[in-house]
């Protein structure tokens, strides 16, 4: 164990709480209500807002997952990172600005699942219930990449068991996402986006620079193709399949949760488009440095047994303990910032959207957030669970099955529901429902194809959605008007 990173994490770990008690006194004292904690009243800056989005989005697998690819496979896996860099551009561009002015426009909505029924006017619960159902599913498995990514630097790093390290990175992630809300976890977000953008930056620059002054690994071999973008050297089925599959993870940002709540609660239309800007650059920085980190490990370390612990290994090796502590919190950083949006989400999911419509009408704000903190520790636990089962796979692979459900769940609707008026109600429940079952079908049974289930996914729940929407009745002329009124939200 080398008690200088220890101390480290300590000290951060103490301070990503100290951010949830200020936030809880303040939250008392002004006693916020229930879109004070969900939302934050929609006064986030600029700044706060484009890092905590990104942070959210950016898990502990652009540190791991993502170096770990291009290291074991070579630059044929950057077609993960290019879709990533476009699809999290478009939605800045086209999602944020109108859904932050439909949602207000549409009973000043604080989740998604409430925009999605508010857009319509209608008053079934059959769609929130849905989207709450999806949440408490794919969040469990989309947080236990994060809760691995804890176990697996603890142990690594400080010799700490596991399984233990994953229970108490989620005591710290459930303790200030109870104290603080939605600005509790937006300003760790903040501070922890800037905290991983900086780690990434500086490791494959100080590698680069031992490599050139001539410290290299005794032998670096590469595969086949290493240096291609096409992975196998021919544009035969996998190849397409790979380049296919690469891009379509741009389509998971049209829904994701987590992060396009985000657009919500930005204070003003005017600072969407610079958000967006901060945003796209630190998206782009971070996805650049994240496949350069895999390259550069590659060159500077050979051959390691785990390629997960690429840029662990790099950054010990490099620099003195008290900096490879900081860097390395990189890790703790990017897991937890995606880990308690999630679990907020999660939360304000089910109490919104369902306890209080649907199991107690009449319940207090006290009371209905206490039932979304019980969500909180039930997905805390199921995540825990299956981040520490042995068959439970690799950190990239956890956080590509819960992206792929929400991507073609959500996404088409969302998108379909920001630029489509004739969009009806039932379409929306249609595309969510067929969208999800697709994606996860063709995962069980089809994923021999090595098509990126995201893609059908997504495919079949824009055709549903449309299809049930061409069937049935037009939206009445309130629903019309509402489509309209949204169109003119300047504030």
């Amino acid at each position: 164990m080398n008690y200088s990173e220890l101390v480290v994490f300590l000290v951060y770990l103490v301070a990503m709480l100290g951010i949830g008690v200020y936030f809880f006194i303040r939250a008392r004292i002004g006693k916020g209500g229930e879109k004070d904690y969900f939302l934050a009243n929609r006064q986030m800056g600029p700044w706060v807002s484009a890092l905590s989005a990104g942070a959210s989005d950016m898990s502990a697998w652009v540190l791991m997952g993502l170096p770990a690819s291009i290291y074991a496979a070579g630059m044929g896996q950057t077609w993960i990172a290019i879709g990533l860099a476009i699809g999290y551009a478009l939605s800045w561009i086209f999602i944020a600005p109108r859904l932050r002015q439909f949602s207000i426009t549409a009973s000043d909505s604080i989740t998604l699942p409430q925009y999605l029924t508010n857009r319509f006017l209608s008053q079934s619960k059959v769609l929130q219930i849905i989207c709450a159902v999806i949440f408490v599913f794919a969040y469990a498995i989309y947080a236990s990449a994060s809760i691995k990514a804890c176990g697996t630097l603890f142990n690594t790093v400080l010799g700490v068991d596991a399984n233990l390290a994953m229970y108490i990175a989620a005591i710290i992630i459930i303790s200030y996402t109870f104290m603080g809300g939605f600005k509790a976890v937006c300003w760790t977000d903040f501070i922890q986006g800037m905290l991983m953008l900086g780690a990434l930056m500086l490791a494959p620059i100080f590698a680069l620079a031992s490599v050139n002054a001539g410290s290299t690994a005794v032998a670096v071999t590469f595969p086949d193709n290493y240096w291609n973008l096409i992975s196998s050297g021919r544009l035969d089925w996998a190849s397409w399949a790979d380049i296919l599959s690469g891009l379509g993870w741009g389509l998971g940002y049209f829904g994701m949760p987590h992060i396009i709540v985000r657009f919500m609660a930005i204070r003003s239309q005017r600072e969407v488009k610079k958000s967006a800007a901060i945003g796209i650059s630190w998206n782009v920085l971070i996805l650049c440095f994240a496949v350069l980190v895999g390259c550069v490990g590659r060159l500077f370390l050979g051959e390691i047994d785990d390629s997960q612990l690429v840029f662990i290994t790099m950054v010990r090796r490099i620099f003195p303990a008290i900096i490879s502590g900081v860097l390395l919190s990189a890790i703790l950083a990017a897991a937890m910032s995606t880990a308690d949006s999630q679990l907020l989400v999660s939360a304000s999911a089910f109490a919104a959207d369902v306890y209080k419509p649907v199991l107690r009408k009449n319940a207090s704000d006290n009371e209905m957030f206490w039932a979304g903190r019980v969500v909180v520790i039930i997905i805390a636990l199921a995540a825990v669970a299956i981040a520490s089962h042995p068959g439970s796979g690799t950190i990239m692979g956890l956080v590509g099955n819960a992206w792929g459900v929400f991507g073609a769940a959500f996404g088409p609707v969302i998108l379909l529901s920001l630029f489509w008026k004739r969009l009806t109600f039932a379409g929306a429940v249609a595309g969510i429902v067929v969208g999800a079952l697709v994606d996860v079908l063709w995962l069980a049974f089809m994923s021999g194809t090595g098509l990126y289930e995201i893609i059908p996914g997504f495919v079949a729940g824009c055709i549903a959605t449309v299809a049930v929407t061409l069937c049935g009745k037009k939206p009445s002329a309130e629903v019309d008007a509402l489509y309209d009124k949204a169109l003119t939200v300047k504030d």
